[in-house]
């Protein structure tokens, strides 16, 4: 049988601006299984300046609309052009956002790849009508989806399915990999610099990180925190880090690309990661290969990409004395930090983005299995 053509509906590519950690997975995934020979085709949301159409990847991608408009029109490009498919063909639905509720619609198997769901965080997120929407449209997973296969990314995420009412015998867990050859540990010790890096959103709490530094300097006065990416928040946190009178102490670097990504995270001391909620914690793994142990709020997602007491500290989400401890932990004490940087390192290198596209080609090949030789139309 030829290799399926995949159809794949997620609202940003990797060159939109909002793109994330689900955008890098997703990508890393789709690059690899185009390179073994599947035609891939994703229909994504536009974006100011961009193509209509544009091969990234080895990926055909397809801008249809703006990132409302997309709900809407994404899907109808996809239906179209999945009748028209003469060969099997197969729908790759990413729910991390709204849900697409493929399987009403789709004339092709799918499979669906889940990074998270929002819950009620979406209310601390995006304005009460956009929230509302996506709560409300998640509570029609388990119905709409009881009969499609699912990716998660993280056994958080298969709980928090399972919570909702779908069977975990529905799911797989896939983690997210990384890039062996990329992230890689420096030959410098670090001084004491602590990194916050990620999409800058309120629900990810970089403002908690803000709000610990005046303890953190009171004891530790050459500390320094930088705060990279881009996102909703930033100004907010501008504004926190004024009133708090911390601008010689806080640098926002900004969106940065691959290397000075790296060139950051083997200057942390310490890597901190607040977030309410995330699918995996892909950066904390990042982190970790690049030699800079990891303090992260005990919170889904987070629990399982980082190993307490062995690659980073888990500390009570939102708890800013438990934050501040641990940080202060990994600055003042040299053997803990030692210690915990050699486990991060050692966890870091069990994952690998090959073996992600493999389990995700296994599954796929089990969903066509399923439904037999399927063709377009």
């Amino acid at each position: 049988m030829s290799r399926p053509h995949l159809f794949v509906l997620n609202e940003r590519d990797p060159d939109n601006p909002r793109a994330g950690g689900a955008e890098v997975h997703l990508f890393e995934i789709l690059e690899r299984l185009s390179a073994r020979g599947f035609p891939v085709t994703m229909f994504c949301a536009g974006f100011p300046g961009a193509a209509s159409r544009a091969d990234i990847r080895g990926v055909d991608v397809r801008r249809v609309g703006n990132r409302y408009s997309y709900y809407l029109r994404g899907p109808a490009a996809f239906r179209r052009l999945a009748r028209a498919v003469d060969g099997p063909a197969l729908l790759i639905e990413t729910l991390n956002k709204l849900p697409f509720y493929g399987p009403l619609y789709s004339p092709v198997p799918e499979l669906a790849i889940v990074h998270h769901l929002f819950g009620t965080t979406a209310f601390r997120q995006v304005s009460f009508p956009i929230a509302a929407v996506t709560y409300l449209a998640e509570l029609g997973i388990p119905a709409v989806y009881r009969k499609v296969p699912m990716i998660a990314i993280s056994p958080s995420t298969r709980d928090d399915l399972a919570a909702r009412g779908v069977p975990p015998s529905q799911v797989t867990i896939s983690p997210c990999g990384i890039d062996q050859d990329v992230y890689r540990p420096g030959t410098i010790e670090p001084g004491p610099m602590i990194l916050a890096l990620g999409r800058i959103e309120h629900y990810k709490g970089f403002d908690l990180v803000v709000a610990v530094m005046p303890r953190i300097l009171a004891e530790v006065p050459d500390a320094r925190l930088v705060i990279a990416g881009r996102g909703d928040a930033v100004a907010a946190l501008e504004r926190q880090v004024e009133a708090l009178g911390l601008g010689d102490h806080v640098e926002f670097a900004g969106f940065v690309d691959d290397d000075r990504k790296v060139e950051l995270y083997r200057s942390a001391r310490v890597f901190v990661n607040p977030s309410e909620k995330e699918g995996w914690g892909l950066t904390v793994v990042e982190a970790n290969a690049c030699g800079a142990p990891v303090v992260a709020s005990d919170s889904p997602g987070l629990r399982d990409a980082v190993q307490h007491d062995r690659s980073g500290l888990l500390y009570p989400h939102g708890d800013a004395v438990a934050c501040g401890d641990a940080i202060l932990r990994l600055l003042r004490d040299p053997d803990t930090w030692r210690r915990l940087r050699d486990g991060g390192l050692e966890w870091a290198a069990t994952f690998s983005w090959d073996t992600a596209a493999d389990q995700t080609e296994a599954v796929i090949a089990d969903v066509l299995a399923r439904h037999g030789t399927v063709r377009g139309g």
